[in-house]
């Protein structure tokens, strides 16, 4: 039996998915999250083999919670369901350690396949992507510029981006996190370098 969590900020969408999942005999749903935090939080609990993530979510977003959850759990598979089709997206979440990517205009046995797939240690594309960006993809992976300048920043710096991202002032964010307002604005600062 193959566990899976969902994560998604929808109410609708995740009941959608776990309709979809409970008609299917090898794959159970163990949980749910409705942002990257609660994500995290529900991998630990639950173990899951899967976790179905969102990219757009308060809190969290599905970038940073997939990033967290591959290392904290590098076991769990992460599949990205979004909206998003541009190359950007998916190369990111591929740096983040995400096992598969699928457009949320797929088929259900797209999402059925991507979950069986990355079980299997690969990974999965979204079939439906544009050729061009397969291949620009692929051009990239080939060439090694897979590199994002994410990653030369420190989990803390990461928090503060994902804070600053929603929105919230240098004073609420070293509220937050327990830092001084001068330690955000040092963190904000090699951010924007």
């Amino acid at each position: 039996m193959i566990r899976v969590l969902l994560a998604d900020d929808h109410a609708i969408v995740r009941q959608g998915l776990r309709a979809l999942l409970s008609a299917v005999d090898d794959i159970e749903v163990v949980a749910e999250a409705e942002n990257g935090r609660e994500a995290i939080e529900a991998a630990e609990r639950h173990q899951p083999d899967v976790i179905v993530m969102d990219y757009s979510m308060p809190h969290l977003n599905g970038l940073e919670g997939t990033r967290r959850i591959v290392q904290m759990f590098p076991h769990t598979r992460i599949i990205v369901l979004s909206m998003h089709a541009d190359e950007e997206y998916i190369l990111q979440f591929i740096r983040a350690g995400a096992a598969g990517y699928l457009l949320k205009d797929a088929i259900a046995t797209d999402l059925i396949e991507a979950i069986r797939h990355v079980m299997r240690s690969r990974r999965f594309i979204c079939p439906s992507l544009p050729p061009e960006v397969l291949e620009s993809m692929l051009d990239d992976l080939q060439a090694g510029r897979l590199q994002s300048p994410l990653e030369s920043l420190t989990n803390r710096e990461r928090e503060v981006l994902q804070l600053i991202a929603e929105g919230l002032t240098n004073k609420l964010i070293a509220r937050k996190l327990g830092i001084s307002i001068k330690t955000v604005e040092t963190h904000r600062a090699h951010i924007m370098n």
